[in-house]
């Protein structure tokens, strides 16, 4: 069983955008501030290991229970081993998917986030390539 697989896509860039002073609460509303702290670069702030990270689309519905949605952004950190309950993008026999990593006794198991979606008991004939861990999911509100 292979943990990790060979194929490290590029990373792309994204422009510097602007960061209010402030922090917004998600409670008790607060007086407007509109002052600006500077630019904030996405890729700097999301990804820790650009030469080793990269950006995949989510189709389906199983991990919606960790806050995956289907059509979110995963960044997936490929430097990043894979530690139990981590968020992985993994092949099983060539086919991909996103799961949640769990070391069990029985060997590895990748655990669905959603009721109705099968989790998946690696087995000893089976080929798992963890591709890297998932580090933030990006989805768009409207």
């Amino acid at each position: 069983m292979r943990l990790f697989a060979e194929l490290p896509p590029p990373c792309i860039a994204l422009p510097g955008l602007p960061l209010l002073a402030r922090a917004v609460p998600a409670g008790f509303p607060s007086p407007a501030d509109d002052s600006s702290e500077g630019r904030l670069s996405l890729d700097r702030h999301l990804i820790e290991h650009p030469e080793t990270t990269f950006l995949v689309r989510v189709a389906g519905s199983s991990m919606t229970g960790f806050g995956i949605h289907d059509g979110d952004l995963l960044v997936v950190d490929r430097a990043r081993r894979a530690a139990d309950r981590c968020i992985v993008v993994a092949a099983i026999d060539g086919e991909f998917t996103v799961k949640q990593f769990c070391r069990i006794p029985a060997g590895i198991l990748l655990r669905a986030g959603a009721p109705g979606h099968c989790d998946i008991l690696v087995g000893e004939d089976q080929e798992l390539a963890v591709w890297g861990v998932v580090t933030s999911s990006i989805h768009r509100l409207v």
